[in-house]
């Protein structure tokens, strides 16, 4: 490998991302048991995010908005306004989660810095990426932090037009397979796979990955025995 830029994804990666969304979604059908059972609440929130992915994107904000819009549908429009701002208040909590790194991350960073340029490359609302990446105190180490729309081919070769480099020079790290694994494999990139022990339902695939580009690791050092 003759490699350049080394990529991290943010949330479930670097820092604690998607237990906390669980936790808003266990208060949102909690707030809302009186209308349907826990698994049908949560199915109707996560179509409704779906559904409102193209309008909104990636984010607590947009999760907020849908999260109101279920309610608004479930209740058929009978929500009080105490029950909607009550929703908007864990909008508000979300935002203002503490940022908990996850084990291995500044260790890894600190072994890499100054031996490869250090991105980060997530998806989501940019407002908010960039205030965890700051309150995180992880953002010296890296030369370029790209909040995407999305993480789709399309996204990660503009990327790599911006870093003036060739896919074959970029490495890609990330806990979730369907977007910071298989569309960098599809470029021509490298990619690997840290799992975490929790993924949002839309980032799961339901088959194998095989690539010679590919790895799946245990923890994030494990990358410092490829890349060092």
């Amino acid at each position: 490998m003759n490699l350049k830029v080394i990529a991290f994804d943010a949330d479930d990666t670097l820092f604690v991302n998607e237990p906390y969304f669980q936790e808003t979604e266990e208060k949102f059908c909690e707030l809302m048991s009186a209308y349907l059972s826990h698994h049908s609440l949560s199915q109707e929130l996560f179509k409704t995010e779906i559904d409102n992915l193209d309008l909104y994107g990636y984010g607590i904000k947009g999760y907020t908005l849908s999260m109101i819009e279920a309610a608004m549908r479930i209740s058929n429009n009978t929500l009080s306004v105490e029950a909607i701002e009550k929703i908007i208040g864990f909008g508000k909590e979300l935002l203002q989660k503490p940022i908990e790194l996850l084990d291995g991350v500044e260790e890894t960073l600190k072994a890499l810095q100054g031996k490869y340029k250090l991105i980060v490359a997530t998806k989501g609302d940019l407002k908010d990426q960039q205030s965890k990446l700051h309150r995180s105190g992880l953002g010296p180490y890296f030369h370029h932090i790209e909040v995407m729309a999305d993480k789709q081919e399309v996204n990660y070769e503009k990327l790599l037009k911006r870093l003036e480099i060739e896919p074959k020079e970029f490495f890609m790290i990330g806990n979730s397979l369907k977007s910071d694994v298989l569309p960098v494999l599809g470029i021509g990139g490298y990619a690997v796979h840290i799992p975490y022990h929790t993924t949002w339902e839309h980032e799961k695939i339901s088959h194998k990955v095989e690539h010679p580009n590919f790895r799946t690791l245990e923890k994030i050092s494990d990358v410092l025995e490829i890349l060092l």
